[in-house]
C-alpha cells in the first residue's frame, strides 16, 4: 500500500468511527450507559486489524481530551449550585481518592501478588471517578440538586490528586528514599498554584473575550478552548495542577458575564465528544483481547472490592460530619463512575517503564470497563428505589446573539418570565423600555404573541429581547435579573 491510498484509508476509517461514535450515543443514553464503553469496545474491535501500542501518543490524546472536557464541564458548573456542597465534594476528592487508594492498594496487593508500593498504585489509578463519565450519565437523569452538584464538582476536581498520587508512587516505585514529607509538601504547593493560575487565567481571558470583537462569532470558541489549553500548559510550567487550573478556570468563564457564552458552550460540547470518541478508541486500540482473559478473575474481583467496599468507605468517612442522608451518601457513593482518567493514568507506568506496567494497564482497563457497565446501567433505577429523583426542574434563561458577525452591537436574550419578577403584570408600555430595548416576541403556551403597548406580561411566558450589547445589564434590570443567571443555558 503506497503513502497516499495509507493516508486515505485513515481518513475514512477515522469518519466511519466519529459517525459510529455519535450513533452509538443514542443507545449508551437509553441503557444509561457511559459512552466509554462503546467507544472503547470500537477501539478493540479495530484492533484486531490494526496492531496499535504507542503508549505516549494515547497519554498525549488523552490529555487533550480531559482538557477539553474539564474545561466544558466547568463552564457548564453554576458556582452557586456547587457552593453549598464545596466542602463535602473537596472531601471526596482529597480524603475519599486517599481511602479509595488504601482499600484497593491493600486489596491489588494480595490479589495480584505484587509489592505494596505496586498495589498502591493501582489504587492511585483508579481513585478517582471521572468527569466525562459522570456527566455524560447523570446529565440525563433528574437526580437530586445537591447529590449531583456533590458528584460534578468531585468529578472535576478530584484528578490533580490521583495524578499527584500516581506520580508520586512510580517515583517512590524508581527511588525508594524519596522524602514522603516532600511529597506532601508538593502536593499542596501544586493544588494551591493550580488554583491561583486558574483564577488569573480565567479572568484575563473573560477579559479579553469580552472586549475583543472578531468579524467572526465562531471565533471566540477557538479563543476560549486556547486559553483553556494556555491554562494547562502555564500550570504544567510551574510545576502546578493542570487539570485543576483548567477546572477553576472554566468555572470563572461559565459563572462570569460572559459574551457569546452560548456559541462557545455549543462548539465545546461537540468537540469535547469528538475529543471522547478518538480518546477511547486509542484506548481500546491499545488493549489486546487475548491479554485481558489471564487477569479477568482478579480484575473482577478488585472491581467489585471497588464498588461494594472501597468507594462506599471513602464516601461514608469522607461525609461523616455532613448533612448528607445515608441514602444520599449510598447514591454518591454508586454514582462515582471510573473512566478516561483512570485509564489515561494506567499510561504513566508503561511510560514510566514500571515492571509489570502492561499488566497494570490490563487490570486498569478491566476494572474501569466492568465499573462502568454495571454502575452506569443501574444508577438510574437506584435513585428511583432510593426516592432521591426530583421534579422537572425550569430551565434557566439563556442569551442568543443576533448576529454571526462579532461587529454587530445587538444580541437578542430570550428571558422567562418568573413568579418573582417585577414586570408581572404589567403592561408594556408601562415598563418605560429605552428607545433602544424592544420586545420581539412572547411565547406563552405554545403561542407566539406579538408585543404590543397593552400586552400584559404573565408568569411562564418567554420574552425575547433585543438591545445593544452595551446595555445587558440595563435590560437585565427591567427583569429584576443580577449575575450571569441569564446566560445560562
Amino acid at each position: 500500500m503506497n503513502l497516499l491510498s495509507f493516508v486515505d484509508t485513515v481518513i475514512l476509517v477515522s469518519a466511519l468511527l466519529l459517525l459510529t461514535g455519535v450513533l452509538t450515543t443514542k443507545f449508551s443514553a437509553r441503557f444509561g450507559m457511559p459512552a466509554l464503553v462503546l467507544f472503547i469496545a470500537l477501539g478493540m474491535i479495530l484492533s484486531r486489524y490494526v496492531y496499535y501500542d504507542n503508549a505516549e501518543i494515547t497519554q498525549l490524546v488523552g490529555i487533550f481530551a480531559l482538557i477539553v472536557i474539564l474545561f466544558q464541564g466547568g463552564m457548564q458548573t453554576e458556582f452557586k449550585e456547587i457552593r453549598p456542597v464545596l466542602g463535602p465534594a473537596l472531601s471526596l476528592a482529597t480524603v475519599g481518592v486517599l481511602l479509595t487508594t488504601t482499600v484497593i492498594g491493600l486489596c491489588a496487593t494480595y490479589i495480584l501478588d505484587i509489592s505494596l508500593e505496586k498495589g498502591l498504585l493501582i489504587g492511585a489509578i483508579v481513585g478517582s471517578t471521572d468527569a466525562a463519565a459522570v456527566f455524560s450519565v447523570l446529565g440525563g437523569l433528574n437526580i437530586k440538586e445537591r447529590i449531583t452538584s456533590t458528584l460534578e464538582a468531585e468529578s472535576g476536581s478530584n484528578d490533580p490528586m490521583a495524578v499527584f498520587l500516581t506520580v508520586s508512587l512510580i517515583e517512590w516505585i524508581k527511588a525508594p528514599d524519596i522524602s514522603i514529607g516532600g511529597m506532601i509538601l508538593s502536593f499542596f504547593m501544586e493544588m494551591g498554584l493550580g488554583l491561583v493560575v486558574g483564577i488569573l487565567v480565567g479572568f484575563l481571558a473573560v477579559y479579553i473575550i469580552n472586549r475583543i470583537n472578531f468579524d467572526s462569532s465562531g471565533l471566540y470558541p477557538v479563543m476560549a478552548l486556547g486559553f483553556a489549553i494556555l491554562t494547562y500548559g502555564a500550570a504544567e510550567l510551574i510545576h502546578s495542577s493542570g487539570l485543576l487550573a483548567v477546572y477553576v478556570m472554566a468555572l470563572v468563564l461559565g459563572n462570569t458575564e460572559l459574551t457569546y457564552r452560548r456559541t462557545i458552550l455549543a462548539f465545546n460540547q461537540g468537540f469535547a465528544w469528538m475529543m471522547q470518541i478518538a480518546m477511547f478508541v486509542l484506548l481500546g486500540l491499545l488493549v489486546f483481547p487475548n491479554q485481558l482473559t489471564s487477569i479477568a478473575w482478579q480484575g473482577l474481583l478488585l472491581s467489585l472490592l471497588l464498588m461494594f467496599v472501597a468507594r462506599p468507605i471513602g464516601v461514608l468517612l469522607s461525609l461523616l460530619f455532613t448533612k448528607f442522608a445515608f441514602r444520599e451518601k449510598m447514591m454518591i457513593a454508586w454514582a462515582g463512575l471510573r473512566g478516561a482518567v483512570p485509564i489515561v493514568l494506567a499510561t504513566y507506568p508503561l511510560i514510566a517503564g514500571i515492571e509489570g506496567g502492561q499488566m497494570f494497564f490490563n487490570v486498569v482497563f478491566f476494572v474501569v470497563l466492568t465499573s462502568a457497565i454495571i454502575q452506569g446501567t443501574t444508577i438510574s433505577p437506584l435513585a428511583v428505589k432510593l426516592k432521591l429523583i426530583e421534579k422537572d426542574k425550569p430551565q434557566a434563561p439563556s442569551l442568543l446573539e443576533l448576529f454571526a458577525l462579532g461587529k454587530a452591537n445587538s444580541e437578542i436574550n430570550h428571558v422567562e418570565v418568573q413568579n418573582n419578577m417585577p414586570v408581572i403584570g404589567q403592561e408594556i408600555q408601562n415598563l418605560n423600555l429605552p428607545d433602544d430595548i424592544l420586545f420581539t416576541a412572547i411565547i406563552r403556551k405554545d403561542r407566539i404573541i406579538t408585543p404590543k403597548g397593552n400586552t400584559i406580561l404573565e408568569q411562564g411566558d418567554t420574552v425575547y429581547v433585543m438591545s445593544p450589547k452595551t446595555k445587558r445589564r440595563q435590560m437585565k434590570s427591567i427583569f429584576g435579573l443580577t449575575g450571569s443567571g441569564l446566560e445560562k443555558s
